[in-house]
């Protein structure tokens, strides 16, 4: 006799095996999430590490860049075969600042950090001869200087070429003495001559930081004149200008100033050195290395032939307990690159 037809039984899953599979589940998801959070720091710092690379690689383009081109435009217009300045160095001595980095907090002063100018002429505007009314020189030490206009250009046309804050190098036409001084008025006809005013150099061409804020002349040297006549030259400056901005401690940033505009090159810098080697060196010692202390020569930034400029970024600080790595540098939290390039300025090694 047939057994009466039974439709086959539907089955699912049954709760145990349904917690089976959700317990396997949470496992393999639960150790996803664990290498997941264990890596994503690793990706971080290979991120701010790739970061802070290229940025210490650009800015050490840019420097190349200036560094080379200092002292452009003497030779085309004040025909001067042996180059009077092309760059100025601010040293500063970290260990002799006791303020300059905080060990505990991680943060840095500016006394920790150097300054470089990279001086040229301002392209565009005539180079004059300084000739005072009535007689054929003029002193740095009064208050105005008169020059007499480019040929072919009156001199309102000229005087229209200088305005307040604008730096002016005076040079014999030798390249043998200079001056510097920052306009305090905008330039003017008076008669055929322009007229330029400004504050005085000291009896000895030297100047305050104020009065020239390149360094030129803000500490005595022995190319530090005061009496320029009309055979000399007056040049409108247009440095380039490197400096690490502290204001904020905890993220010194390396700025770059030139036209007018100020740039941040890179952020997080924790060292900037720049040192010089001069032309007439010895051979085992100025010549051999690079002087970090620009009074070892005598501030005479005439005599540089070479540039050592050094750069120390890091990564942002790591104040995470679990993050227990410190760096060789200064032992903080975070990790560290450095760059050092070496720059010998095209138009400064004539007539050595």
């Amino acid at each position: 006799m047939k057994q009466p037809f039974r439709a086959a039984r539907q089955r699912g899953f049954t709760l145990v095996e349904l917690m089976i599979g959700m317990g396997l589940f949470l496992i393999v998801v639960g150790a996803s999430l664990a290498l997941f959070s264990e890596e994503t720091p690793l990706f971080r710092q290979q991120q701010n590490l790739t970061r802070l690379n290229l940025s210490l690689r650009n800015a050490a383009t840019q420097f190349q860049l200036d560094v080379v081109n200092a002292g452009t435009g003497y030779f085309a217009g004040a025909n001067v075969p042996n180059f009077p300045i092309g760059v100025t160095i601010v040293n500063n001595d970290p260990a002799a600042n006791a303020n300059c980095y905080d060990a505990a907090t991680h943060t840095y002063g500016s006394t920790c950090f150097d300054a470089l100018n990279v001086i040229a002429t301002q392209s565009g505007v005539p180079l004059i001869h300084p000739t005072d009314i009535g007689t054929n020189c003029v002193s740095t030490t009064s208050s105005t200087l008169f020059g007499n206009p480019a040929p072919g250009d009156t001199a309102a046309q000229d005087a229209a070429f200088f305005k307040t804050g604008d730096q002016l190098l005076l040079i014999k036409a030798d390249g043998s003495q200079m001056a510097s001084v920052v306009l305090t008025k905008d330039g003017k006809a008076s008669g055929a001559k322009i007229q330029l005013q400004h504050n005085p150099t000291g009896a000895n061409g030297t100047n305050t930081s104020s009065n020239d804020p390149l360094g030129i002349s803000t500490n005595p040297n022995n190319k530090l004149g005061i009496t320029f006549c009309d055979t000399d030259w007056i040049l409108k400056l247009s440095p380039v200008q490197y400096w690490v901005d502290a204001s904020d401690q905890t993220n010194p940033r390396l700025m770059r100033s030139a036209g007018g505009s100020t740039d941040v090159l890179a952020d997080q810098i924790i060292g900037f050195k720049v040192g010089a080697t001069i032309w007439n060196g010895t051979a085992d010692t100025d010549s051999a290395t690079y002087n970090y202390v620009a009074s070892s020569y005598a501030y005479d930034y005439t005599l540089v032939r070479s540039v050592r400029i050094s750069l120390i970024g890091r990564t942002p600080p790591n104040n995470d307990p679990k993050f227990v790595f410190r760096n060789p540098f200064d032992n903080g939290p975070y990790q560290i690159q450095g760059i050092s390039i070496v720059v010998n300025p095209r138009n400064l090694s004539m007539n050595d």
